[in-house]
């Protein structure tokens, strides 16, 4: 299918069919695409957590608000985490990348605040999410990106050490009922000169 036609169909997924599971191959490969993600300098600053175990799924989705039962339903939950501890992310560089994007990062970015690091290193993960839903949509598996939980409480509950959860995607396949998909209820979006400038 042509990406536009996977842009056009595709949807935020508001119930999900809790019989119908991800098969481990399509997790694999999953997985997989999440690990081959852009950053900038290939500084992968990130942590995917892939959670298919009801009891700790259920404990999610129980500091997840309004999304609870999304999580609930769906067939595994994945958690996006961004390193939380800046010489660990420098130690990781180091080791990792080459002369130049070390040098970037130390000329560019090491020079600013704390907080100005860490929303750098948060970015890169939010980049690995349109990717993930993208991929998503072209296994045809139905997704659900979720800013709404207690961050913290994840930290807890997933023991992360060095690593902050910044948001979550429920994954799984759609009731057919839903009534947020579009051939139910279009979708909405701004009018393309309200968006989109060309020079």
């Amino acid at each position: 299918m042509k990406f536009i036609n996977l842009s056009k169909s595709r949807y935020t997924t508001k119930k999900y069919n809790p019989s119908k599971k991800i098969s481990d191959n399509e997790i694999e490969e999953l997985k997989e695409i999440l690990r081959l993600s852009p950053s900038s300098i290939n500084s992968q600053p990130w942590k995917f957590i892939f959670v298919s175990n009801e009891e700790i799924k259920n404990q999610l989705a129980e500091v997840s608000y309004f999304n609870e039962l999304k999580i609930k339903d769906a067939s595994h939950l994945v958690v996006f985490c961004a390193i939380d501890d800046i010489q660990s992310f420098e130690n990781q560089i180091n080791e990792n990348l080459p002369e130049g994007a070390v040098g970037y990062y130390n000329q560019f970015i090491k020079p600013l605040s704390e907080q100005e690091i860490k929303s750098w290193l948060k970015h890169q993960v939010y980049l690995s999410l349109g990717y993930f839903l993208s991929a998503c949509a072209s296994m045809s598996i139905d997704s659900t990106p979720m800013e709404g939980i207690k961050s913290n409480e994840y930290n807890t509950i997933l023991d992360l050490k060095n690593y902050t959860t910044l948001f979550a995607v429920a994954i799984g396949y759609r009731e057919q009922n839903d009534p947020n998909q579009p051939k139910i209820k279009n979708k909405s979006r701004l009018q393309m000169e309200e968006i989109v400038k060309v020079l």
